[in-house]
């Protein structure tokens, strides 16, 4: 949409000229030239599409996307620039893979992948649930050109080793047993494996460099996903592959169930490549539609402004290893099957897919007895984290992020108690957080059992709170503390934006 485009305005609808057709309702008639324009006073979106997403008419704070991400992209684009990456981490990696490729600087292309959070929404994604994520302002960096040929080279600046490979091998699932330093070559093989797989054709391969933002241990903030995203973007840039988020999300996913064995849901990516700056992204797990919860507004403001009142906090642990290799998350996610398996027959609903999503809440009221031990605890679990992913919406809509923060916490704790996962190093951080200054709440982030916990907190306390949690934390876990580099121990992050290439 060209910022010189003139759109018509009728009263208080302002209708932008694109296909499928926006149409925003104004609180006072406005005259606009172009996309880049301040969307504030939004009252009502409307979105037309001949595409296979259901008309929306949703009330403000709330904005429902439909099929075309370019248009939500235009509507709030205007929200504020990213602040990550920024020139001189563009630069530095653009240069990195010119010199891997021996071209120059201008010919390489960067994908930017970002990490990211679920405020709300722990392990329910692979249940169908409904589920809260935006992303931060640090991530995964891809310089690239195409490499003319089927090959692929790949240089990191976080492992050894130079990952090789041709595109027109015949990848299978047993390629992920590679030799590379911590195995880091597996998701570029596995993005190839999952455009294969899906019949996309591919005619050359890509020379890259890729650099993570740090440093830090990103466990736990889907740094595999971010990569395997950046990956995808690549190679369908190098290809001239014209794909959709919304296909991108199951590309991505099959690069992580099928050719690295994670049972993960669809959080992770959908997360990485819808999100919007500054909003929160809910995502409806089992119909695959999302929204985006526009920045908290202060209730005594007429003027609408926004609350520039938290900011992200990232502890780190120091625990890591590879969650496809450890049998708690998996088998997680099969104790949920299983639950619903028991519960669905109780409902006479045998035919169902045996997910809790598939389960109605008052089913599960009626039958839950039936569920035993670890059963009824993750059952447990996904029923009351769907309760405060919803109280949750409501709260941040409203600017109160003191009862966002709150659901935030039962939620850790939910995950600790029903779901069970965590380890004593990630329950004794996420304690430390709750106790820090100006933290509305805290959880772990990911999947729990490595990694990170994740806050909000007052953005005023923030330097505050994270000098306290490093210096509680290595009175609890010295040795684990002393793996960390202090300045990056714990972090202070924005709200970033989706995965692009740049």
């Amino acid at each position: 949409m060209s910022q010189n485009h003139p759109v018509l305005v009728k009263g208080p609808l302002t209708i932008f000229p694109t296909k499928p057709k926006i149409y925003i309702y104004r609180s006072k008639p406005r005259q606009y030239s172009g996309a880049r324009n301040n969307l504030q006073n939004i009252q009502f979106l409307y979105i037309e599409s001949k595409q296979p997403f259901k008309n929306s008419l949703i009330t403000h704070p709330v904005i429902k996307l439909g099929y075309s991400d370019k248009v939500l992209l235009a509507a709030t684009e205007n929200m504020g620039g990213s602040s990550w990456p920024t020139a001189s981490e563009v630069d530095r990696v653009k240069r990195s893979a010119a010199s891997l490729a021996g071209c120059d600087v201008d010919e390489v292309r960067v994908v930017a992948s970002p990490y990211r959070i679920c405020p709300l929404g722990a392990h329910i994604d692979h249940q169908g649930g409904t589920v809260t994520a935006m992303t931060v302002n640090k991530g995964i960096l891809l310089g690239f050109i195409p490499s003319g040929d089927s090959k692929v080279v790949l240089q990191s600046a976080q492992f050894k080793g130079a990952v090789q490979f041709r595109i027109d091998n015949n990848l299978c699932k047993e390629d992920g047993e590679v030799h590379e330093e911590c195995g880091w070559g597996r998701l570029a093989r596995g993005a190839v494996f999952a455009l294969k797989s899906a019949g996309k054709s591919l005619y050359q391969g890509i020379i890259g460099f890729v650099d993570g933002s740090g440093p830090f241990d990103s466990s736990g903030i889907s740094s595999s996903a971010a990569v395997g995203v950046a990956y995808l973007l690549a190679f369908e840039s190098a290809n001239d592959l014209n794909i959709s988020p919304s296909e991108n999300i199951q590309l991505d996913r099959m690069i992580e169930n099928g050719f690295l064995g994670l049972k993960n849901g669809i959080l992770d990516q959908s997360a990485i490549l819808l999100s919007q700056k500054k909003c929160l992204t809910c995502i409806d797990c089992k119909s695959k539609d999302y929204k985006f919860i526009l920045p908290p507004i202060s209730n005594g403001n007429s003027n609408n402004e926004e609350l520039e009142s938290y900011k992200i906090l990232l502890a780190f642990s120091g625990v890591k290893h590879a969650l496809s290799s450890k049998p708690g998350y998996n088998s997680r996610v099969a104790e949920c099957q299983e639950a619903a398996t028991i519960l669905l027959e109780a409902s006479r609903r045998t035919s169902a897919e045996p997910l809790l999503c598939n389960v109605a809440p008052e089913d599960y009221a009626v039958h839950k007895e039936k569920l035993k031990d670890n059963l009824a605890r993750r059952a447990e679990h996904y029923y009351s984290e769907n309760s405060r992913v919803l109280a949750g919406l409501k709260a941040w809509s409203c600017g109160n992020l003191e009862d966002f923060g709150r659901l935030m916490s039962e939620s850790g704790l939910s995950s600790i108690v029903n779901y069970e996962c965590g380890c004593e190093p990630m329950i004794q951080l996420y304690e430390i957080l709750l106790k820090a200054p100006g933290v509305f709440g805290a959880r772990f982030s990911g999947a729990g059992f490595r990694g990170c916990c994740v806050a909000l907190v007052d953005s005023k306390f923030a330097e505050k709170a994270a000098s306290y949690v490093f210096e509680e934390y290595k009175k609890v876990q010295p040795d684990l503390a002393a793996q960390l580099e202090e300045e990056t121990a714990v972090l202070i992050c924005e709200s970033g934006d989706r995965a692009r290439l740049i």
